[in-house]
């Protein structure tokens, strides 16, 4: 089967939508976005929501799956899943090449591996019940229901581990999907790892200069809360803790610093999880343009 589906993916500050953009102005392309926090409106430093990134000698790269939904409202697999297949099915069927871009490993995966979720059916009084155990009961539970966890931060958080078993409670395991037959020519950007963590650093300084700060005082102010905020994670938990007191400036840029480093090598064990599942990553070194659009006009056509 010919390929329908250009991915790129790669850990966090390496120019993935930088390139992606290049590629799809060179080959009449859209983006659809796999970041599990851009699809939040307002919520633009912390996630790196860049959009002139999108923008190619002065043309605007169409882009999905960005700015969709409030903060303070639920956005989970499942909804991403519908999201990328009616843009995917939209965009294919206007002749252009649809883009899958980014780093959330448990995005990328279902999509390449054709995950099958139903809607959950979130029922507040199995949440509560589920909620009055221990973090190691509910473990216990959740890699009970689901042996092949691949999503690990399921069991970093005490409410993602009890939606996560009402998903499993409700879904089954993981069929593949029948009504559409992705085949992804998928690319991978990375770099060495001591330049991976120097652009990290460079950028979360730039970023706070830019307000980045600003922005979640601004998101507290707005009414998401403080319990919601740590559920975002990395900038959104560090820069709360911070605006709450519990921790000083240096301090916060320290742990924040260290806790985005960590993110990076957890998205490349990811990626390197799914080769050894079988999805094929073409990888280049940064966001090697050329090298990029010869695996393109190599494979693609």
């Amino acid at each position: 089967m010919k390929y329908n589906l250009i991915t790129i993916l790669g850990p966090t500050a390496v120019g993935k939508t930088c390139l992606a953009a290049m590629l799809a102005n060179k080959f009449d392309g859209e983006i659809i976005s796999a970041d599990s926090r851009q699809v939040y409106r307002g919520m633009d430093i912390g996630t790196g929501k860049d959009l002139s990134d999108y923008v190619v000698d002065g043309k605007n790269i169409p882009h999905h799956l960005i700015d969709v939904i409030d903060p303070a409202e639920e956005f989970n697999l499942f909804m991403f899943q519908q999201k990328f297949y009616k843009s995917f099915g939209d965009i294919s069927q206007r002749g252009k090449i649809p883009f899958l871009v980014g780093g959330t490993g448990l995005y990328l995966h279902s999509v390449l591996k054709t995950y099958n979720l139903k809607a959950a059916d979130f029922d507040e009084r199995r949440f509560e019940q589920l909620n009055k155990l221990g973090d190691d009961e509910l473990k216990e539970i959740l890699v009970n229901l689901n042996p092949n966890l691949h999503n690990t931060t399921d069991l970093l958080l005490k409410e993602r581990i009890i939606r996560a078993i009402m998903i499993s409670e409700i879904n089954g395991a993981m069929q593949p999907l029948d009504r559409v037959t992705i085949n992804s020519l998928t690319i991978g950007v990375n770099m060495e790892r001591d330049e991976v963590k120097k652009r990290i650093t460079t950028r979360l300084k730039q970023r706070l200069q830019s307000g980045m700060i600003d922005e979640v005082k601004y998101l507290m102010d707005s009414g998401v809360t403080y319990e919601r905020l740590q559920l975002f994670g990395l900038e959104y938990k560090f820069i709360s803790l911070y605006l709450k007191g519990e921790l000083n400036y240096n301090d916060m840029y320290q742990k924040l610093n260290s806790a985005i480093h960590s993110f990076a090598k957890r998205q490349m064990t990811w990626f390197r999880k799914m080769e050894k599942e079988g999805v094929q990553i073409n990888w280049i070194n940064g966001g090697d343009y050329n090298a990029a659009e010869r695996i393109m006009s190599e494979n693609y056509f």
